[in-house]
């Protein structure tokens, strides 16, 4: 029913009119029953803690948390604006959820994770009804025969699976001109700041679930920005551990020299809880659980004043052709935050990577053809190697290949074996020029971390002619080198977030969480975007005709039994704390 056929009514008598808005908003609520329950804006950005709090207290329940978050998916992700962030949900998340609310019951929660809903990338394997594809109609119907570590982790500390996130396919590494959160099974992912510009990759649905609030926290992979990148631009917190301290056993690979899962939540402190659930010792991954002296504790020494006499130092080799103005102005902001919460900043840190971009590509393209053949043997999928992931390729190239190739695929495949000599000279001289530029800046300087924007704005997705990305990115040193690095929302141009990177040595990963932590308890910087304020968001944000409707139909007929909405134990929570609070 439109709203001139409501402003019509309003010429009818009193009684009658109350009626016809009786009649009609019953209609509207009926019809929009599933998604006011998704639309709870209270719930939309509580933290864990705060959902710790519900649930011990019986205010709220897993199983009550998981529905709400599986009705978001579907007037979000489905319907609505159609973000196209979740490939699909795990069918067994509720009877998860309900177990674990008995346990609770029974003998309490088993940590921070208790009931907490997590959504996967698609290229980590769960053993459950839910497929493992990467995002390619390669691997449709793929079923590992066990999950991967980090899902064991997660399962024991109490997580709800809730489903897999949508993924530039092959975590892009299949083209030179690929679509950043495109994949052939997912589609194209959307960014939920501007529905025509790009959520970046790989873990595109990863980051936009986070944003938009389908889930509490999210695991994503990254061989070089594929956590950073996406976190940025869609203004949450993404961590890139220190290469080894997440197992990628039972993970799709790309290469193991700088393959790691991170964690990814709308703050420090969530994305640091994910990740403690998410470490261990793996036998089946020689790096995973090699702690330098006791397993890290990412919470225990969380503090406003954690910057108070840290020395950071400003990177500044992230600048190049097409940096916005706007960009380096929060960077500045950045650095007078910095000052006033006591750091001391050096500005600025030049470091030489010159070669390291060429020695990355070739280590990686040896890498991705000796794991990805070692991954597709034993996983029991259809594809069985690269070679026959290129022939499937080209057979279904008009639903694989609708958009781009697969160069990167087919340049893989004529590499050799990983004791080629020039293999071992990439990956020396990748190594070399990264770790030992990180290495050589902290300590001429004496520095606890360096900073440097994340990345540049979301720019517009062209299925032309690939990403257009700015000439913004700081990645490449951390993940080269296999350090941290943790990316927080610092502030917005036109609308579109952009995060700061704090970037540190091996194993700094918990100095990292601290520093980034005070930064963003001082900045709260970080905004909800625009696609997850109401279930029918548009380009141009009009409300909702429903939505009108339903006020209206309130006011004119004020002897309706209004609980309908608040019957919902959801919308008796409390406002969502600020970042202040937490």
């Amino acid at each position: 029913m439109s709203l001139e056929v409501f402003g019509s009514i309003e010429s009818l008598p009193h009684n009658f009119k109350k009626l016809v808005y009786t009649v009609c908003g019953l209609c509207l609520l009926v019809l929009f029953t599933g998604l006011s329950h998704a639309d709870t804006p209270a719930l939309r950005e509580y933290d864990i803690d705060s959902l710790q709090k519900l649930m011990q207290s019986g205010d709220l329940s897993s199983r009550q948390l998981v529905q709400y978050y599986l009705d978001r998916i579907e007037a979000l992700d489905r319907n609505g604006p159609k973000l196209n962030s979740i490939i699909e949900t795990n069918p067994q998340a509720i009877e998860i959820a309900k177990a674990l609310d008995a346990e609770r019951h029974e003998t309490g929660p088993r940590g921070p994770m208790h009931g907490i809903p997590v959504i996967l990338k698609a290229n980590i394997d769960t053993a459950d009804q839910m497929e493992t594809t990467a995002g390619s109609l390669a691997l449709k119907g793929h079923h590992p025969p066990a999950d991967a570590f980090v899902v064991t982790k997660l399962r024991e500390a109490g997580a709800v699976i809730l489903g897999k996130a949508n993924l530039s396919e092959w975590a892009n590494f299949r083209s030179t001109h690929s679509s950043s959160g495109w994949s052939s099974i997912g589609g194209q992912t959307k960014n939920p700041y501007d529905l025509d510009r790009n959520p970046c990759g790989s873990s595109s649905g990863s980051a936009v679930a986070v944003a938009v609030s389908l889930t509490s926290v999210a695991v994503g992979t990254e061989t070089n920005g594929s956590v950073v990148c996406p976190s940025s631009i869609n203004g949450i917190v993404g961590i890139k551990p220190t290469l080894g301290l997440v197992s990628r056993s039972g993970i799709i690979p790309i290469a193991h020299s700088q393959d790691t899962a991170g964690p990814m939540g709308r703050t420090v402190k969530d994305a640091a809880i994910l990740f403690a659930a998410m470490i261990g010792a793996d036998p089946a991954d020689p790096l995973a659980g090699k702690f330098p002296d006791s397993p890290p504790d990412f919470i225990e020494g969380l503090s406003r004043d954690a910057l108070e006499g840290a020395r950071i130092g400003v990177y500044r080799g992230h600048s190049g052709a097409g940096v916005d103005a706007r960009v380096e102005n929060i960077v500045e902001e950045t650095i007078a935050t910095l000052k006033t919460l006591g750091a001391e900043v050096v500005d600025p840190i030049e470091i030489d990577t010159k070669g390291m971009g060429a020695a990355q590509r070739e280590v990686l393209f040896y890498e991705f053809k000796a794991d990805l053949n070692a991954y597709l043997e034993k996983s029991g999928a259809a594809i069985k190697n690269l070679a026959g992931l290129i022939e499937f390729n080209e057979a279904h190239s008009d639903t694989v290949m609708p958009i781009f190739g697969q160069e990167h695929f087919l340049k893989a495949q004529t590499k050799g074996p990983l004791t080629d000599e020039q293999y071992l000279n990439a990956l020396a001289d990748s190594k070399r020029i990264s770790q030992g530029g990180i290495n050589n800046a902290l300590k001429t300087h004496k520095l606890d971390a360096l900073i440097a924007p994340t990345r540049g704005p979301a720019w517009l997705t062209d299925h032309i002619n690939g990403d257009q990305s700015s000439g913004i990115s700081s990645s490449s040193l951390a993940a080269i080198s296999g350090y941290a690095s943790i990316t927080v929302p610092a502030g917005q141009v036109v609308g579109l977030p952009i995060g700061i990177s704090f970037i540190g040595g091996e194993f700094s990963d918990v100095k990292l969480i601290q520093l980034a932590y005070a930064f963003e308890q001082a900045s709260q910087a970080r905004q909800p975007p625009p696609a997850g304020d109401s279930l029918a968001v548009t380009r141009h944000k009009q409300p909702a005709p429903h939505h009108q409707a339903r006020e209206r139909f309130h006011q004119a007929s004020s002897w309706f039994p209004r609980p309908i909405r608040s019957q919902s134990r959801a919308r008796r929570f409390p406002a969502a704390p600020s970042c202040a609070a937490r």
